[in-house]
């Protein structure tokens, strides 16, 4: 029996039991937009579902087992027979297998694969983050498999399967796979041309023997990796199996896992290759680099898309509890100041996701001006919105004031993973050196760009002033490796403020346009004009629930 004195008051109810997918009116307009008219019925059909379940109890609860209990490294068998393998709670196997089953994995082969795969991609790591790495890696390895046909032949539309098999086994005999990759080396950084890992090829055509160790490794129980390696003629790209045609484990050796900040569930692992670690080349010796780029493209799109993700969940959860807590005669949702700060906070949500959906859209449409634009667009959006995150999140947790600091609301796991996707695939300093080195050598994508940010020119004045602003700082790259990061900045809010101003409610674009392009908002959230229609913006973004 409860004593009277413990008795609960005041409490919002916890954020379970809702469609993410539905209440999230943004990516599902975005949905709406980019998709042919005839498949929007079926994916919003397919996105439902999805949503209903990752916001279920049951899913959520999956999310909080997976990194309550992280993989675990077993070199050795009770027999001292090596076997490299990592062990997983059970939860980790159910979130994989739903987001095979929801076709995280399949978007290159279907008719607007990959909108659909994107808006699943936000939801379904919003109940769990960490299963989306082994996902994103798998999605992204295609474009460098299609360097070698007669791999991608095989490889392909296993890794588009709906099937998840946990078991390692000869690709042969698998109805779906899951595919990582390893580029970075102790020595090297993001700076992969500085690899040593060397290549021996063999007698067969297109076999080679590596020797050499890969720093980060993520998802290392996946059935292949894409590495870099350094053949006779130069850096190369090889697909490494962990088991080989005969049933016989490559060599394939685990020296331990990351003790990691954030992304617990997901076990990323130091790989070693003894000499006789069999592979088999992917497109020409000495283009490694180019081969990659396709897969290292996609991956920091889904930096992007997870970065949205995660915004997206904290800010429905901060919305979510304001509309319960009540505080100095009213509730939280209703107080100015508190309106403001939520309002700023979605707006930063919404142009994420718009952004992110823009871009998957662009992959579908397969154009040259969209692949142009995607040279140009995913560097600068990735650099801008992957570091947009941090303090994102970390406002929400604030809203809920010490309930957000601890571990049962959920939303310190989110702020551990908030930093990650700035790093992976290229830390800040590398996206912005991206832009630029696209800005000097690819005229196409800058072109692309202005088309696209021109489509809403002579909608808002503080808009058009920003991109006359961006322009005058375009014409003179004197002196631009030192101000890449303000390209960067610039051009991902230019491109965003377009976005929105086309898209989005007028209450959305108006705050957006005035807090980030127009000069009228703070350092800090909460710093909106008082004079926009705050409440709508909010009410936008709250969740059922």
């Amino acid at each position: 029996m409860e004593a009277a004195s413990h008795t609960v008051t005041n409490q919002a109810p916890p954020l379970v039991g809702y469609d993410v997918y539905t209440c999230d009116r943004a990516l599902a307009e975005a949905v709406d937009r980019h998709l042919p008219a005839e498949l929007v019925d079926g994916a919003r059909e397919e996105l439902r579902a999805l949503g209903r379940a990752s916001g279920s109890e049951q899913v959520r609860e999956w999310g909080e087992l997976a990194n309550a209990f992280p993989p675990r490294l077993r070199t050795h068998d009770r027999y001292g027979r090596r076997i490299d393998e990592v062990e997983f709670h059970p939860a980790w196997h159910r979130l994989l297998g739903k987001g095979v089953a929801a076709g995280l994995t399949d978007a290159w082969g279907r008719p607007g694969g990959h909108v659909r795969r994107a808006a699943a991609f936000l939801v379904a790591t919003q109940a769990e983050a960490g299963h989306g790495c082994p996902l994103s890696m798998t999605h992204a390895a295609v474009p460098a498999l299609r360097a070698e046909p007669e791999l991608a032949a095989v490889w392909e539309p296993l890794a588009a399967s709906r099937v998840y098999e946990r078991e390692l086994a000869p690709v042969a005999s698998k109805a779906g796979v899951l595919l990582g990759m390893g580029l970075t080396e102790k020595q090297g950084g993001s700076d992969v041309r500085a690899n040593t890992t060397s290549a021996r090829p063999l007698a067969a055509s297109g076999e080679y023997v590596l020797s050499g160790h890969k720093w980060f490794c993520s998802a290392p129980m996946s059935d292949a990796f894409l590495v870099l390696a350094r053949a006779p003629g130069g850096l190369t790209c090889f697909l490494v199996p962990r088991v080989l045609d005969d049933g016989s484990r490559n060599a394939f050796a685990l020296q331990r896992l990351k003790d990691k900040l954030g992304n617990r569930s997901n076990a990323s692992a130091e790989v070693e290759f003894d000499g006789t670690t069999w592979a088999r080349r992917v497109g020409e010796e000495g283009r490694g680099l180019r081969t990659v780029m396709g897969m290292v493209a996609a991956t920091r799109l889904d930096c992007v898309l997870g970065s949205a993700a995660l915004m997206r969940q904290a800010v429905a959860q901060a919305v979510h509890h304001a509309s319960y807590r009540s505080a100095f005669g009213g509730l939280l949702v209703d107080k100015p100041l508190m309106r403001n700060v939520l309002a700023d906070l979605a707006v930063e949500s919404e142009a994420a996701t718009v952004l992110g959906m823009r871009l998957a859209a662009a992959y579908d449409s397969g154009t040259e001006r969209d692949l142009a634009l995607l040279r140009i667009a995913v560097p600068a959006a990735k650099y801008w919105v992957t570091k947009r995150c941090v303090p994102v999140v970390a406002e929400a947790l604030e809203c809920l004031g010490g309930n957000g600091y601890v571990e049962e609301s959920g939303l310190p796991r989110l702020l551990r993973e908030s930093p990650l996707n700035s790093v992976w695939e290229g830390a800040g300093n590398i996206q912005a050196l991206d832009v630029l080195r696209a800005l000097r050598t690819e005229p196409g994508a800058l072109d692309a760009y202005l088309r696209e940010v021109g489509e809403a020119r002579g909608a808002d004045p503080r808009l058009d002033r920003a991109i006359r602003g961006l322009l005058t700082e375009l014409a003179d790259l004197e002196g631009a490796e030192a101000r890449a990061r303000r390209l960067a900045e610039r051009m991902a809010l230019v491109l965003q403020g377009a976005l929105l101003v086309r898209w989005a409610p007028p209450e959305v674009a108006d705050a957006f346009c005035a807090g980030r392009l127009g000069g009228d908002g703070g350092a800090g959230f909460g710093t909106l004009p008082h004079t926009l229609d705050l409440r709508a913006v909010v009410e936008r973004a709250r969740p059922a629930g």
